[in-house]
């Protein structure tokens, strides 16, 4: 068995057994806060298993761990604040009826684990092959890597806060990393994955992990990410506002107001 074979194994048993506690407690959002802690379950079983000790395996699974357990951190303490299942996956238990069940494994759980599989091919390539000593590719990766990261936890810190607030419930946060860009933790998650595959490029099959910021990016913008959530203010005149100003990914100036 190789790396791959074995993460792919891993996953299947982590993403089922999360369907069954999921299914005990009739909450599928608890499949976001596995989403993090599985790249660190797969990361740090892969290494121990297939690992040679090499500086670039340990350069990224610290990234890896720092940014999966900060994420997981992060969504179990907004759910302590919400009230049962996230209304996406409730929406979902209401509408597949009957068919819940198997669907949810597999269009949520098995649909998961196939995108961290995808998303965690950097740090699998260099568990099977790491390249040579760490150098300039190393050091710019981590560099986009700590610009992603910022924008990531900054901007989830900033979004807690504003909505901690009783004075804003119902409003649209405008202020701090928000007023240059619609979504900074989205930015900040699609550029650190850019900076892994940076670091990842110096595998001898290093190209391959391009496949897991392309895809990051697809979902945050075209799937998932984006487009959904902010079908939730359609209608919303404060946000129409908010999105006539403001960039929806790429951090930039805001127009004036009126324009």
């Amino acid at each position: 068995m190789n790396v791959f074979l074995f993460a792919i194994i891993l996953l299947l048993i982590f993403m089922t057994l999360v369907f069954f506690v999921a299914l005990w407690r009739k909450d599928n959002s608890i499949v976001d806060i596995a989403y993090g802690l599985a790249f660190v379950l797969v990361s740090w079983t892969g290494f121990l298993s297939y690992g040679s000790s090499h500086s670039r395996q340990f350069l990224l699974l610290t990234l890896i761990t720092i940014w999966g357990l900060r994420l997981a951190t992060h969504i179990s303490l907004r759910k302590r604040r919400e009230d049962g299942e996230d209304p996406r996956y409730r929406q979902w238990r209401e509408s597949w009826g009957k068919t819940f069940i198997w669907r949810s494994f597999l269009q949520i759980f098995m649909l998961q684990g196939t995108i961290i599989f995808l998303v965690s091919l950097p740090i699998l390539l260099v568990i099977n092959k790491p390249g040579g000593e760490l150098g300039a590719l190393d050091l710019l990766g981590l560099l986009i890597w700590l610009i992603g990261f910022t924008f990531e936890a900054v901007g989830d810190w900033q979004l807690l806060r504003f909505k901690q607030s009783s004075a804003n419930r119902g409003r649209i946060i405008q202020s701090g990393l928000w007023r240059y860009t619609r979504h900074p933790n989205y930015f900040g998650e699609a550029t650190l994955w850019w900076g892994i595959m940076l670091i990842a490029l110096n595998s001898p099959s290093g190209w391959l992990a391009v496949i897991s910021p392309l895809l990051i990016n697809f979902l945050l913008l075209k799937v998932s990410g984006i487009p959904m959530l902010e079908s939730k203010y359609q209608g919303n005149a404060e946000f129409a506002a908010y999105k006539n100003r403001t960039n929806a990914f790429f951090p930039w100036m805001p127009k004036p107001k009126g324009e």
